[in-house]
């Protein structure tokens, strides 16, 4: 169902108070307040198919409500309503278990590629249902011999008509076993220096050709695939900018993924120290001077981020792509995971590595030694903490570059192995 018109200028006349409470409203209504003991928990049982259709459900209301794709245009499925209003609902939302963590990357990296380089006739296709979560979207970057140096990569796409033949393999892909589009990067020129020779396309998940393998983590989850491409047909017109200027839509991607992952909102980003606190009062931890401490640091650092993720959504909702400050967000966002999962396991102590099915005090057990084990992971994901660095050395301080002795050689006579 469409937002009304009228509902739209009502949302863009509304002060901050009264959009705010709007958004408060329709969050009461769909979903749990962070500390809330009663109610479902978004990040709770069922497994994932329930957790999609959670997911759905709750986008589809946020856009019948004219809350969803709130700074994207009207004319392709968003609210068309300002950064500040954005902004509010972030503010807004933080206090909240948001069910659409299955959208981090849908609408963290992908939404605002297709926003910024995208036709108008791709817009007109696939914002409307990204937004409305109908359609949720993942990105094939990485590789088994393209992680860290993403310009490395081999897949290649080759033109055969109207149409691109792909073959290849991707790796570490999130979500896509239960996506249905993918942004994918491909060599188009191996003639040409590794950087140059890229071209980015728009991939439907259910063509002929590809496969896409789950690969199973230490916590038992599957949230990471293997996608192999074995002559993998897409149409000419779902290129996304300009044959071999992959790499510079790539960085951009790039950006936008460490946005997501260090200041973007949603589950991803949600702050931990409220919940933390709340489980060191029931724990009875509360009054211990050292977690006190832990949770005053944590605290203080998670604002700090915050203020960094507003000035980069102000720049992202004003039509701009974020810089190196993606990286500062992304290498802040590693390391608050890790001081969060130590305070937690400070906090429930021995039960954060065995408990017993009888203990009052399981579930947080179980939710939190998850959380410890995947801590370590946005450490890696989006580009590792190292790889942060030398982006904020070179870009930010203006320290030199690491040599390159292939450096402006071709793809194709760069030793691999």
């Amino acid at each position: 169902m469409a937002q009304a018109s009228g509902d739209i200028a009502d949302l863009e006349l509304a002060g901050d108070d009264e959009f705010a409470a709007r958004v408060e409203e329709f969050l009461d209504a769909h979903c749990r307040r962070i500390g809330d003991p009663t109610g479902e928990d978004s990040d709770g049982h069922g497994g994932e198919a329930d957790a999609l259709l959670r997911t759905r459900a709750f986008q589809g209301a946020l856009a019948d409500a004219g809350l969803a794709g709130l700074t994207y245009p009207a004319i392709f499925g968003g609210a068309g309503l300002t950064r500040r209003h954005q902004e509010v609902f972030d503010r807004v939302s933080a206090g909240y278990r948001l069910p659409n963590a299955p959208l981090s990357i849908s609408h963290g990296m992908c939404l605002p590629m297709l926003a910024q380089f995208g036709t108008e006739e791709q817009k007109a296709v696939y914002l409307a249902d990204n937004i409305r979560g109908d359609a949720i979207w993942c990105q094939m970057f990485s590789e088994p011999g393209a992680g860290s140096d993403v310009a490395g990569l081999s897949t290649r796409a080759v033109r055969d008509g109207e149409e691109w033949i792909l073959d290849g393999q991707k790796v570490w892909t999130s979500g896509a076993h239960y996506c249905d589009f993918g942004i994918v990067v491909a060599r188009t020129d191996p003639t040409l220096p590794k950087h140059q020779g890229l071209s980015m396309f728009i991939m439907d998940l259910r063509s002929a050709g590809v496969e896409i393998r789950p690969l199973v983590q230490i916590s038992g989850a599957r949230g990471f695939n293997e996608v192999f491409f074995t002559g993998v047909r897409i149409p000419a017109g779902n290129l996304l900018g300009e044959v071999n200027q992959g790499w510079n839509l790539a960085v951009s991607m790039l950006m936008f993924e460490r946005v997501s992952i260090g200041a973007g909102g949603g589950a991803l980003n949600a702050k931990r120290c409220p919940e933390l606190t709340m489980l060191a009062r029931e724990l009875g931890r509360s009054h211990d001077p050292v977690i006190r401490q832990g949770l005053a640091n944590l605290y203080v650092h998670e604002e700090i981020k915050d203020y960094i993720g507003q000035r980069i959504r102000a720049t992202v909702a004003a039509g701009g792509v974020p810089g190196p400050e993606g990286s500062i967000a992304k290498l802040s966002g590693a390391i608050l995971a890790r001081r969060s999962r130590d305070l937690a396991m400070a906090i429930v102590g021995t039960a954060g590595q065995a408990w017993g099915d009888g203990d009052p005090a399981s579930e947080a057990s179980a939710r939190w030694s998850a959380f410890c084990i995947s801590a370590a992971g946005v450490s890696i994901a989006g580009g590792t903490d190292e790889v942060q660095r030398n982006i904020i050395g070179e870009r930010v301080l203006g320290l030199p570059r690491e040599p390159d002795p292939f450096k402006g050689a071709a793809w194709q006579d760069i030793p691999r192995n």
